[in-house]
């Protein structure tokens, strides 16, 4: 990150002739009601959608007291906005721009864990909402450093978040600011914003956009990695977001040869990935991948929909993965199934963030503390059950009894997801 502005690939789109009118077959077209029904709950329950004040991210004129204050960094492939109070637009922008921002979380008598109390108006009530205190542009890599170094805890960790879909500039700042606070993880905490129109019916443009930051985050990966501030690295990404954190951990691997070796921890919560791409991608990161944390429920209703979306294809974070749990912890990856847990979000979509023992879970993994509970029992090694977290009815998939999948079945997924020789057999190569 040499400055706050790196230029970006020009818009070349612009240049595209208008689309045409619809079609009338278009217009006939009529959404089965299961996929009307999950999108109406969409757009009642995820951000963006709910009326409510949007220009939250103007400063309070005086810093509030007896208030938790969160900074962070925040580097972005948005389009600024005019508006001081919104930042940046759900547009896409032709450079990264970075800023420092402050968020008063309220006092913890006055508040639930994995709750992101919105203003009711401006400006906010500090004592009973979230607020920002302090917004500043970062302009300078010396200014960068200076701000790492005034942040750094002693073990010099740093967490990245990478939001997920329908999430505007300030639901990310709000969502990083209460999960660095409710985990109580002292690591300093960097978001990674992409250009989300934060509404529930841009899901092709969101897709896009998401694609179209790709090279930004591996910059940004790749220059914190090199960074004498910074000796462990942890990327947090919901939902699409992990399909770009996935995407762009393969560019750093294929850039750099490798993932450098600071990035220790991925936890993908939810991830809306095609299960056939995250194999792929999985093997593209080559042999020194980080340690994969994945959290899954099948009772995620948002990735039945982008299942149905993607032309029925299983997401990542809505699959079951418990039963290759054996195989998967192999190669460096741990499951933990959120099915059971109870979450504000009706699509349970939001689990990792608004569940106090996941929350919590995330704060023991940016510690560096195992997120298996403690040691395994004589149960948990021979596969028969896995540890309680945090007293609460979620699992840590750390094994799964040898006779649930087969010594051939174990063979396939361990060659599927291993790099191909090249070599041809039988007519084909292993791709």
């Amino acid at each position: 990150m040499a400055g706050s502005r790196v230029s970006l690939p020009g818009r070349f789109a612009r240049a595209l002739p208008p689309p045409a009118r619809s079609h009338p077959f278009v217009l006939a077209y009529r959404a089965p009601p299961l996929l009307v029904a999950f999108l109406l709950i969409a757009c009642l329950a995820l951000p963006g959608c709910a009326t409510r004040v949007q220009n939250v991210l103007q400063p309070l004129a005086a810093a509030p007291r007896d208030t938790n204050q969160v900074p962070m960094l925040v580097a972005t492939t948005r389009k600024s906005s005019e508006d001081p109070g919104k930042l940046f637009s759900g547009d896409r922008g032709t450079s990264i721009s970075i800023n420092s921002v402050v968020v008063s979380v309220p006092p913890d008598r006055n508040r639930k864990i994995g709750e992101v109390q919105w203003p009711s108006r401006m400006p906010p009530n500090p004592e009973k909402e979230f607020a920002v205190v302090e917004v500043a542009k970062v302009e300078s890599e010396r200014r960068i450093l200076e701000w790492f170094r005034k942040h750094r805890n002693s073990k010099r960790q740093v967490i990245i978040f990478v939001h997920g879909f329908n999430n505007t500039y300030a639901d990310a700042v709000f969502r990083l600011a209460q999960i660095t606070h409710d985990s109580g993880t002292d690591a300093t905490p960097i978001l990674f914003t992409w250009p989300s129109r934060g509404r529930a019916f841009d899901y092709l443009y969101d897709k896009e956009s998401a694609n179209y930051s790709r090279r930004a985050l591996e910059d940004m990966i790749i220059q914190i990695a090199k960074s004498p501030d910074v000796e462990d690295v942890t990327i947090l990404a919901h939902s699409m977001g992990g399909w770009l954190a996935a995407e762009a951990l393969r560019g750093v691997a294929m850039r750099e040869k490798s993932i450098p070796a600071k990035v220790k921890n991925v936890v993908l919560a939810s991830p809306d990935i095609d299960i056939d791409v995250f194999r792929r991608q999985f093997v593209e990161m080559g042999s020194k991948r980080p340690h994969f944390v994945i959290l899954t429920s099948t009772h995620d209703k948002a990735l039945e929909v982008s299942s149905w979306l993607s032309g029925g294809i299983d997401r990542v974070g809505g699959t079951d993965l418990r039963p290759y749990a054996s195989i998967l912890s192999e190669l460096k990856v741990s499951v933990i199934d959120t099915s059971a847990i109870a979450s504000r979000d009706p699509l349970g979509h939001n689990t990792f963030a608004d569940s106090p023992e996941i929350v919590r879970l995330l704060g023991q993994r940016l510690a560096g503390q195992s997120l298996s509970g403690g040691e395994a029992t004589s149960a948990d090694r021979v596969g028969v059950a896995a540890a309680n977290l945090a007293g609460s009815a979620a699992r840590a998939a750390v094994a799964a009894p040898a006779w649930v999948v087969s010594g051939e079945a174990r063979e396939v997924l361990k060659r599927e997801i291993s790099p191909s020789s090249g070599q041809i057999v039988d007519g084909q190569i292993s791709y």
